[in-house]
């Protein structure tokens, strides 16, 4: 019996070779692409496609085109179908079902939708892969805790942003008011915003603390990475890849919890104490930031399973997560578009001027009013937000409902599972809404609101005024799309405004920065760009700044 076990164990080893083994391997994997693509919504046919066409070798040629053509696809649809108000399907990544692009004449339909119908939240949730990369724990509470306490705190916490500001800058760029220094643009940003960002996340002490910055910083590039991976695996099989591939995300979430822990748990007693009515705390009030709000929040709500330490660094991902990987590729681009722009068209000098005039005017102390009166900045701003976008579209929709839901103004119906989405970079490159659409005019914006506010008392329309003041960089419209739009736009744009501004016042006014022979451009990979990280720019400070 022994011999018998034996041999049939040998023939057993000696037929896995390696062709076989590939062979297998090669057959598990069509086969999971197979399952995987049953499960998808089918669209209807009356729905036009761009890509590829259909078929299996079309749906094959169309995973590929993906990483590559997904941007370009996009662009073809808009000017063959959203032009003429009409809906398309353009092919998504292996693992995602295609994507309805829904023309901007369409957008009040869409956004109009009940969240329990269509969800912004697993839309992202999918995108994202939360469930792997953030373990489970989704972004919702932090988004209701950042609409219901950054507004009402976003005046307090203008001092510690400026200040936070200017140390970073100083510290990235250096105080040498001799020499011209050569630097790499993108880690600088990298320098910048992650610092000025925590200051309201995580406070004063914590935000200038270089080991958790560096490991939210590479936590936030953990996510990106792995979406795209991801992406490419059938969803089938992510169960059993996707907690390997996640795993540099929770030794950095780790080494930014071991930062993080004593702060919160001091916070936590500390609150807990004054909530109590410890007479100790009677004049004790907590610094104003998340940890403190997530706090706050969870006291309010009830929900006891928030307040420990582990629960309220994971809180902070999301929010970290995108705060610097949105704010440092604007950031990042902004200056782009501005040094690459003719330097006989004064565009550095004017902004300088300004932001000179409304500073000096406050005493050197940033306000709201102030920053509010900064209409050349929001617009330079805003222009390259428009322009230099980095992804194809940020208005995202799942369908969730299982009666699916019905387009009544085409009379399409799409299954539960369906995705929709807006097309960001078609709108914002529309000649039609946008003269020379693909020129960065840092002074797009601003121009009208200057001419507004320069009018005579007896000139001035109140409904005029309404509309001069949309042109502001938080505004979202169905032809502005930066910060998605609706009631999911961006939570913390308000909060992006004022430090975007505050750093570009704060390094024009004392740097000087030699301009670019041309715009370096991004690489597109799926639906989002690959910034021109490599670039160098050669800045030096300005004399009697220091």
């Amino acid at each position: 019996m022994r011999a018998i076990t034996s041999s049939i164990s040998s023939q057993l080893l000696e037929s896995l070779t390696l062709g076989r083994f590939v062979c297998a391997a090669f057959v598990f994997t069509i086969t999971s692409f197979v399952i995987d693509f049953t499960w998808k919504p089918r669209y209807p046919k009356s729905l036009p496609r761009v890509g590829n066409g259909g078929g299996i070798l079309g749906t094959v040629r169309n995973w590929f085109g993906y990483i590559m053509h997904f941007n370009e696809w996009v662009d073809e649809g808009y000017e063959k179908y959203s032009k003429k108000n009409r809906a398309f399907v353009v092919p998504s990544a292996p693992s995602r079902p295609d994507e309805i692009v829904v023309p901007r004449s369409q957008t009040t339909w869409l956004l109009e939708f009940p969240d329990h119908i269509v969800s912004t939240k697993e839309s992202h949730r999918d995108l994202l892969y939360n469930d792997y990369q953030f373990f489970g724990v989704d972004d919702q509470f932090p988004i209701i805790t950042m609409h219901k306490h950054l507004a009402r705190n976003l005046v307090g916490l203008i001092p510690g942003v400026q200040d936070e500001a200017s140390g970073a800058i100083d510290a990235t760029f250096g105080t040498d008011t001799e020499n011209w220094k050569s630097l790499n643009l993108w880690e600088a940003w990298l320098g910048i915003v992650p610092r000025v960002t925590n200051r309201i996340l995580v406070g004063e002490v914590t935000c200038k603390n270089q080991e958790f910055l560096k490991n939210h910083v590479a936590f936030a590039d953990d996510v990106v990475r792995n979406s795209f991976i991801l992406n490419m695996f059938p969803k089938i099989l992510q169960p059993f890849v996707a907690p390997l591939i996640v795993l540099p995300n929770r030794w950095h979430w780790y080494k930014t919890y071991r930062e993080v822990r004593p702060l919160v748990e001091q916070r936590l007693h500390d609150m807990e104490r004054k909530l109590a009515g410890d007479p100790k705390y009677d004049e004790w009030e907590p610094e104003e930031n998340l940890v403190t709000w997530l706090i706050r929040q969870a006291h309010a709500d009830g929900r006891v399973e928030e307040l420990n330490a582990s629960m309220i660094s994971k809180r902070l991902l999301p929010v970290e997560f995108a705060a610097i990987h949105t704010t440092v590729i604007t950031g990042h681009g902004i200056l782009l578009d501005l040094l690459s722009a003719d330097p006989a068209k004064g565009y550095l000098d004017a902004l300088r001027e300004e932001t000179s005039r409304e500073l000096g005017a406050e005493g050197g102390c940033w306000s709201k009013n102030a920053l509010s009166r900064l209409h050349r900045t929001d617009s330079a701003i805003r222009e390259s937000m428009r322009v230099s976008h980095f992804a194809t579209g940020l208005t995202h929709r799942k369908v969730i409902t299982k009666e699916g839901i019905t387009n009544t103004v085409e009379g399409w119906h799409v299954p539960r599972g369906s995705y929709l989405m807006l097309d960001l970079a078609g709108t914002h490159h529309d000649a039609d809404l946008y003269e020379n659409p693909d020129v960065y005019d840092p002074f797009r914006f601003s121009r009208e609101r200057e001419e507004y506010k320069a009018r005579p008392q007896d000139q001035k329309d109140p409904a005029e005024a309404l509309r001069v003041q949309r042109l502001g960089m938080v505004t979202t419209s169905d032809e502005f799309l930066a910060f998605s739009h609706g009631r999911h736009a961006c939570p913390g744009r308000f909060f992006v405004a004022h430090e975007l501004k505050m750093i570009l016042a704060y390094l024009l006014e004392n740097y000087d920065i030699k301009p670019l022979a041309e715009r370096p451009k991004p690489l597109w990979i799926g639906q989002t760009i690959i910034p021109p990280v490599d670039v160098k720019i050669e800045i030096r400070r300005r004399k009697g700044t220091v």
